[in-house]
């Protein structure tokens, strides 16, 4: 289905616009997608994220400042972001006694736990999303993606 169908226009969109329109669309469904099957498990995506940097460390821990660099949506609320996880058990935060803005974070066995229950949905949803490309065309739109 084209834009203007999309949005109900008769006028023809010029194609800037038209794409950018796209890339909003895509990104909405996205968005709606993965939160879908966060929701149970009452987990944001940027939530969802920390987790996953933190599994990446392979049990050492990470500071506030590691976490906001690897975050694919760059925010100033990660300690508000860990501190939510904290809460759920998921994550443990170590206040360094000698220097009280030194903080290391690292997942728990319950936030690995969960994660890995989250990542089984993950796949479903990404199966959806991306369902009527190919693998040739995704490899395609990773490269144009490259550009920006």
């Amino acid at each position: 289905m084209n834009v203007e169908k999309i949005i109900k226009t008769d006028k023809k969109i010029p194609v800037k616009s038209r794409t950018i329109i796209h890339f909003m669309l895509v990104n909405n469904k996205i968005n709606e997608t993965i939160a879908n099957v966060l929701k149970p498990f009452d987990v944001s995506l940027q939530q969802f994220n920390v987790l996953r940097i933190l599994r990446g460390q392979n049990g050492r821990p990470a500071n506030l400042s590691t976490l906001n660099e690897r975050m694919v949506t760059k925010m100033s609320n990660t300690t508000r972001l860990v501190d939510k996880l904290l809460l759920k058990g998921y994550v443990n935060r170590i206040v360094c006694p000698s220097n009280r803005r030194k903080v290391e974070i690292s997942i728990t066995e319950k936030g690995l736990e969960m994660l890995e229950k989250m990542d089984a949905g993950m796949i479903v949803a990404e199966e959806e999303i991306l369902q009527n490309l190919s693998t040739k065309e995704l490899e395609h739109l990773n490269m144009l993606f490259n550009k920006f």
